[in-house]
C-alpha cells in the first residue's frame, strides 16, 4: 500500500470509503480487491495518532540513510575508477554494493600475493586439512561478518540470470554437491575476477571466471576416463579373440 493511501486516512480516519483505485501504481493494481478489503472498516483517533507517530519515525530515518548515502558517496569519489570497474561484474548493479567491496578488500591488490590468498582471506576457501594423504571433510574458514555475506547474496543473484552463461552453467555443475557449496563456489569466482580486474585495471570478461587449476583438472580428469575405455575396450577385444595373438 502506497504512502499516499495512508496519508488519506490520516487526513480524515473516518472517512475509509474513499476510491483508492488513483494512489495505487504498478503491480500493486493486481491486489486492489484486498487493498479495498484491508482499508474497509472503523480507524479511531488514536490508532490514527499511533500511525502517525510511525510514519514520522519511518521519514526520520529516510532522511537519516539519505544523509549517510551522502557521506559515503562523497567519501567514494577518489575510488571512481575502481568503482566503475566493479560495475561490470555480474550482479553488482548498484553502486552501493561497489561501493561496499572497496571498502572491504580496499583497491590495492598488491596485498595479496594472489587470488587465492584474497579468497582465502574473505573466508570462502575451505582450508587443507590433509592427514597421512587422506583429505577429510572441512568448512570454510571464518571471516568478516560483512564481507562474506555480501558474496553470498551476489552469488545467489547471478545463478538465477541467463545472461551470463558461464557462472549459470558452472552453478549448475556443483549444484549435485549441494546450493550451498555451489554459491560459496561461484562467490570465489566473483571475488577472483574481481581480484583481477582490480590489479589488472580491466572490465569485466568471462574469462576471469575460469579458474585455471579447475580447467587442468578438468582435463587431465576426461584423459584418464578416455583412457580408461579405451584399455578396457582392448582388454574386451583380446578377450573376444584370444586366436589373434600368438603366444
Amino acid at each position: 500500500m502506497t504512502l499516499c493511501v495512508i496519508d488519506k486516512l490520516l487526513d480524515d480516519p473516518l472517512d475509509t470509503s474513499f476510491d483508492i483505485e488513483p494512489f495505487i501504481h504498478g503491480s500493486m493494481k493486481r491486489k486492489l480487491p484486498e487493498l479495498e478489503l484491508a482499508i474497509d472498516g472503523l480507524l479511531t483517533p488514536e490508532q490514527a495518532g499511533k500511525i502517525k507517530v510511525i510514519k514520522q519515525h519511518y521519514e526520520d530515518l529516510e532522511s537519516r540513510k539519505t544523509d549517510l548515502e551522502a557521506i559515503i558517496l562523497s567519501l567514494a569519489e577518489s575510488y571512481a575508477e575502481e568503482i566503475n570497474l566493479i560495475l561490470t561484474v555480474p550482479s553488482f548493479k548498484n553502486l552501493f554494493s561497489a561501493i561496499a567491496v572497496v571498502s572491504q578488500i580496499g583497491v590495492n591488490m598488491g596485498v595479496f600475493p594472489t587470488a587465492k590468498h584474497l579468497c582465502s582471506w574473505a573466508g570462502l576457501t575451505p582450508p587443507n586439512n590433509e592427514s597421512a594423504g587422506k583429505k577429510k571433510s572441512v568448512r570454510i574458514s571464518i571471516a568478516d561478518c560483512y564481507i562474506k555475506p555480501l558474496w553470498v547474496q551476489c552469488a545467489t543473484a547471478v545463478v538465477k540470470s541467463e545472461k551470463h552463461p558461464e557462472i549459470r552453467n558452472r552453478y549448475l555443475q556443483l549444484k549435485r554437491r549441494g546450493h550451498k557449496r555451489a554459491i560459496i563456489a561461484i562467490a570465489r569466482m566473483l571475488l577472483m575476477a574481481i581480484y583481477h580486474i582490480l590489479k589488472n585495471k580491466v572490465l569485466y570478461n568471462p574469462d576471469l571466471t575460469r579458474n585455471p587449476m579447475f580447467v587442468q583438472q578438468t582435463v587431465k580428469s576426461r584423459w584418464n576416463k578416455r583412457f580408461y575405455w579405451h584399455k578396457l575396450r582392448v582388454t574386451e577385444l583380446r578377450r573376444l579373440q584370444p586366436n589373434s595373438h600368438p603366444p
